[in-house]
């Protein structure tokens, strides 16, 4: 099921590793044009456009795009006790981690009088999407709105499909985790006009606004990224997120059968999802493959992770010990990588690639997808060399202010009037200068 690339006795440049490497197919160009006519009837036409599109693809038109707010607080009532309890728990630690995270004011004094501030302020208004489609992600809204509240976001919004069987509200446990975390604002709306709807606002079937946002976050499939794309130019994204990912560097001493689940487990999610095990030790990756045939067949989801386990996004990768495995997942750059070797933690410490790193035999992906404290929107794609994950910072805004009294102005204004005859822009030193025309002799010996 799973192919192989042995790379041992090569020594591959980054490049040719970055070819090699199994890897997922987002082709995000390909549905572009598409998604376009979507993005701008929205646009245009704002609630009542993404309620036609809403109907043609999923089938179902809510009586409104916002969610009434007792349907929520009866979602909230209604959720199963075991589950309430769990995603009390996984919020609980979210808050601890995120809370943890959030910067705080840097003041540096330059010179005497002069002043630098970095601030942070968080965006006004946010879109979060949670997806609706193969699965039921609550877990997605603890992930988005815990770190949005912890930087001090203004306002947000969570959009998510409608549903059909749910009298075309989102998933019940989508709105019950809304209402666990006191989001009171929740758009029935999916897809690629969900996204365009955040950016561009409309009028409800009420006549009431939808206020549009300064920022959609969120996972979503490949047209959900094509309109990010799109929408970019009016509103910040927190990425382009490709099919989800793991990669498992392990050696002789790690367990088969926990590798196995943990590659199923992110297979599970979607057919394009990737499964990569990279591994010094033959003997490990043989008995990994025949764990995971003996395996994948009782999970729920056995067609889809047997489609996305045979796809050419996934396989075993044979190195020559773990400093070329190193190499090899840095090259990567997983969205989710997991260390398990024998010493995990001190290997961990090495990797620079990586959207999260789990090390160890006790830190699986699945604890960080829903009850690690971390959170679980990552870079993919090999993003991870340039991104980070969503996090507190992805909703704060570093600003510089400048605060310098007369002296400390008088001190660096020749160095200010170098740079500038330099560069050629005299004006910008004048603008100097004419702070200092007044001066009297006595003034300008000093």
């Amino acid at each position: 099921m799973l192919s192989r690339i042995d790379l041992r006795g090569r020594t591959l440049g980054t490049a040719e590793l970055r070819r090699t490497l199994p890897r997922g197919a987002a082709d995000v160009d390909s549905v572009v044009d598409t998604v376009r006519p979507v993005v701008e009837a929205v646009g245009e036409h704002g609630a009542a456009a993404a309620l036609d599109y809403g109907e043609k693809f999923d089938q179902v038109r809510p009586s409104s795009v916002r969610v009434p707010a007792e349907v929520i607080t009866e979602a909230g009532e209604n959720l199963d006790p075991v589950v309430r309890a769990a995603l009390v728990e996984a919020i609980r630690r979210a808050r601890i981690v995120h809370s943890a995270q959030r910067r705080g004011d840097t003041v540096t004094e330059v010179a005497t009088g002069g002043f630098v501030t970095e601030k942070w302020v968080p965006v006004e208004r946010v879109g979060l999407y949670v997806p609706g489609g193969k699965a039921v992600y609550p877990s997605s809204v603890i992930m988005n709105v815990v770190p949005a509240q912890v930087a001090g976001v203004g306002s947000l919004v969570v959009a998510s499909p409608p549903q059909a069987d749910f009298g075309g509200w989102p998933h019940p446990t989508i709105l019950g985790a809304c209402a666990l975390l006191g989001v009171d604002e929740v758009w029935a709306v999916g897809g690629a006009q969900a996204v365009a709807l955040l950016a561009h606002g409309g009028e409800d079937t009420d006549g009431l606004e939808l206020e549009p946002v300064d920022m959609v976050t969120g996972p979503g499939n490949v047209y959900v990224t094509a309109a990010k794309r799109l929408c970019r130019s009016v509103v910040g994204i927190d990425s382009e997120a490709g099919p989800t990912e793991i990669a498992v560097l392990a050696d002789h001493t790690a367990d088969p059968v926990h590798i196995a689940y943990d590659l199923i487990s992110q297979a599970e999610h979607d057919p394009n999802a990737a499964s990569v095990l990279v591994t010094d030790s033959e003997q490990l990756a043989d008995a990994v493959a025949r764990e995971v045939e003996a395996r994948y067949t009782v999970t729920l989801n056995a067609d889809r992770v047997r489609e996305a386990l045979e796809g050419p996004q996934s396989g075993i990768v044979l190195v020559d010990g773990i400093d070329a495995g190193l190499r090899v997942v840095d090259a990567y750059a997983a969205e989710h990588l997991e260390v398990q070797t024998r010493d995990s933690a001190a290997d961990a410490a090495r990797v620079r690639n990586a959207g999260a790193i789990f090390v160890g035999a006790y830190s699986p992906v699945p604890l960080g997808d829903y009850a690690a404290g971390s959170n679980h929107v990552l870079p993919t794609s090999g993003t991870a060399r340039h991104s980070s994950g969503l996090s507190v910072q992805t909703f704060l805004r570093g600003i510089h202010v400048i605060d310098y009294d007369r002296a400390a102005l008088k001190e660096i204004a020749p160095t200010v009037v170098a740079l500038a005859d330099a560069e050629r822009l005299p004006a910008h030193g004048e603008a100097v200068r004419a702070r200092f025309e007044d001066l009297t002799a006595e003034e300008e010996e000093q």
